[in-house]
């Protein structure tokens, strides 16, 4: 105990320069910890991610991120095709106007660039629309988690009166009442026709498509050490150091855990105005422990898809940036902090697959 009074008062005395960089280590040998446990507890949905052609010198053993490996060609491209089709289709809305392709623009990031997407009728979401590259990565879907799979995913936006404001029933009708659907769906599901289960997995299969591959922090993990410049590994040095791999790791650099939002201090009380989809996880599970907990989303492509967090209160990176490092980690970023680690962050912008969607129709 007398050891640690001492070690206390030289800490509380140290200028202040010091005491930061001591905090910083600390704060880093921490996240360290915690990406070891973390790795022991997440499921990868893309196991074959870890198996990367990639030479396994190339890649240290301790290290929290990992790259993703060459796209590899579909398994089945009619369906993949079909779901491209699908994406882009506003008979699955109610006043068939909207598309999935409405608020995961594909030429926007994944997202349609608002703090909250726009439904059917005009009506306001409740929730930043989330960005649908690299969806395939995530262990669950939606920021609270409430699904697994891209599947069941489907029917989310298909029934929610505030987004596509359907149904089964009738998307099925309006689809069987197209002779070009009923002859795509019959070459991609022989046997089966247009039905639930196969309008849902003809949609995920093309959502599994969108991983842009071949980012330039990617050839960097690969051991080309010219891919980023010295901003870029140096801000991926302190994104590491002050404790950002912790949460923002594997393949995805996120999107396989969940979070609170405000670790370190009260995000929700110095923004105000929450609302319920403000409870996150706890809308799922009606635990108190997951009162403003959220799936941590993938940083890959993030430079593509402001505004941030499920609330779309952050407008550039500069400010998401800002703000994880004080609700997160407890932390002022300073100016040069940030600016390093969004150069990093910039570096996370991979190749989209080869494709040419049309404009969902208005």
């Amino acid at each position: 105990m007398t050891r640690l009074k001492t070690l206390f008062s030289a800490t509380v005395k140290m200028p202040p320069v010091k005491r930061r960089a001591l905090h910083l280590s600390i704060i880093g040998l921490l996240a360290l910890l915690a990406v070891a446990l973390v790795g022991l507890a997440w499921h990868d949905p893309l196991p074959e991610l870890a198996a990367s052609p990639t030479p396994a010198t190339a890649i240290p053993s301790n290290e929290p991120l990992l790259p993703l490996p060459p796209r590899q060609p579909p398994a089945h491209p009619a369906r993949v095709a079909l779901g491209q089709r699908l994406f882009h289709e506003p008979l699955l809305s109610r006043d068939r106007t909207l598309a999935c392709a409405s608020c995961h623009n594909l030429s926007l990031g994944g997202t349609d660039r608002r703090p909250r997407s726009i439904g059917t009728g005009g009506a306001l979401g409740q929730l930043n629309s989330p960005s649908v590259l690299n969806v395939a990565l995530n262990f669950a879907q939606f920021w609270d988690g409430r699904v697994e799979t891209l599947e069941a995913q489907v029917a989310g936006p298909l029934h929610n009166p505030v987004e596509m404001a359907s149904n089964w029933a009738e998307a099925i009708s309006r689809l069987r009442a197209q002779p070009e659907y009923r002859q795509a769906f019959a070459l991609a599901y022989a046997g089966e026709g247009i039905s639930e289960t196969t309008i849902a997995d003809a949609l995920a299969s093309f959502e599994r498509s969108l991983l842009p591959v071949d980012s330039p922090f990617d050839r960097y993990l690969r051991g080309d050490r010219d891919a980023i410049d010295p901003d870029a590994r140096e801000g991926y040095t302190r994104f590491k150091a002050l404790g950002c791999a912790s949460c923002h790791q594997g393949a995805g650099i996120g999107g396989n855990m969940f979070q609170r939002f405000g670790v370190m201090g009260d995000y929700f009380g110095a923004r105000g105005d929450i609302t319920v989809a403000d409870l996150g996880r706890y809308n799922v599970t009606g635990r108190d422990a997951d009162r403003h907990v959220f799936k941590v989303p993938s940083l890959r492509n993030v430079a593509l898809t402001a505004p941030y967090f499920h609330d779309g209160n952050a407008a550039t990176l500069d400010e998401a940036v800002a703000i994880m490092g004080r609700y997160q980690l407890g932390l002022e970023l300073s100016a040069e902090d940030r600016r390093l680690i969004i150069a990093f962050l910039d570096t996370l912008t991979g190749q989209p697959p080869a494709l040419a969607p049309a404009e969902p129709r208005r």
